[in-house]
């Protein structure tokens, strides 16, 4: 009786070519690993709904750091994705047209924005929209160099892990099996950097935090319904305040934030937590015109 492997699903999201190809080959050829590829991260959204959706979820993305700063355009060769052993021949991914449907091995990269909204515009932007609609899905950054800041920035978005492309495959594959025991893996040599970037960008939001701490709770009201979108009318409709009271109210927000705008204000409160109001229908009037109160 032979014994049943469990296999790892990993989607190599990459727009170079060779690079694409020669992982998802090397990856291929491992007993308990099934591989697929895309070349954009719309197309990799794509691929996670469609798998999703037909009960054959990926376990692991592994998605190029600089993903959209160069590779598959309208006019690139297809990649070539090898299938898992025992398998219909490799299928081929293009850039300008979809798979065969007989093979569940390649993904369309058709660009654009598709289904998904806006397009994520690099790797680790992907982390985070795979991070929100598909939670169980691990990812682990690709990168040609050690970068703190941007490996501190992937693990935010939250990635599991930060590998450098010239690894080894024994590495690469010890740290998707890794990702997927619920371990975070980075180099050795980023781990003091990375420390020190998610120590400054804690510290950072901890001011934010002092500073909304500072307002009124009626101050805070106000700020949430600046976070929520909302102008100085609409905010004196759902508080039940006159505009001018309201104009008062946000201009001493502001101050005791130390910015001088509202899209500041917002993105002050964003850091230290603060969600937006709820919004009742027909709410959602501009916040800021020309950088002046509306």
């Amino acid at each position: 009786m032979g014994v049943s492997v469990v296999r790892i699903r990993v989607l190599v999201v990459d727009d170079h070519r060779i690079f694409a190809e020669s992982l998802a080959a090397a990856l291929a050829a491992e007993p308990d690993v099934d591989v697929a590829a895309a070349g954009s991260g719309p197309a990799a959204l794509r691929c996670l709904e469609r798998a999703a959706s037909e009960g054959r979820t990926f376990d692991v993305l592994l998605i190029d750091a600089d993903l959209g700063a160069g590779g598959l355009t309208a006019a690139s060769p297809p990649v070539r994705v090898p299938a898992p052993r025992n398998a219909p021949p490799p299928a081929v991914l293009s850039a300008t047209a979809p798979p065969p449907a007989a093979s569940p091995h390649a993904v369309p990269d058709h660009g654009g924005h598709g289904a998904h909204g806006e397009e994520p515009a690099d790797g680790i932007s992907l982390v985070a929209s795979v991070r929100s609609t598909q939670p169980t899905v691990r990812t682990v950054v690709l990168a040609e160099k050690d970068d703190p800041r941007r490996a501190a920035l992937a693990l935010q978005a939250g990635a599991s892990g930060w590998v450098a492309k010239d690894c080894s495959l024994q590495r690469l594959l010890a740290v998707i099996r890794g990702v997927l025991r619920d371990e975070t893996h980075l180099p050795p040599a980023l781990l003091t950097g990375v420390l020190r970037e998610l120590t400054a960008a804690r510290k950072h939001r901890t001011e934010s935090e002092r500073l909304v701490e500072s307002l009124t709770p009626r101050e805070r009201e106000v700020l949430r319904c600046m976070v929520a979108g909302l102008g100085r009318k609409a905010v004196a409709e759902r508080l039940f305040l006159s505009p001018h009271t309201v104009r008062t109210h946000m201009q001493n927000v502001l101050g005791k934030l130390g910015v001088h705008s509202t899209l500041a204000a917002v993105a002050l409160a964003r850091r230290a937590g603060v969600g937006p109001a709820d919004l009742g229908p027909g709410l959602g009037d501009v916040v800021e015109r020309g950088g002046q109160l509306a």
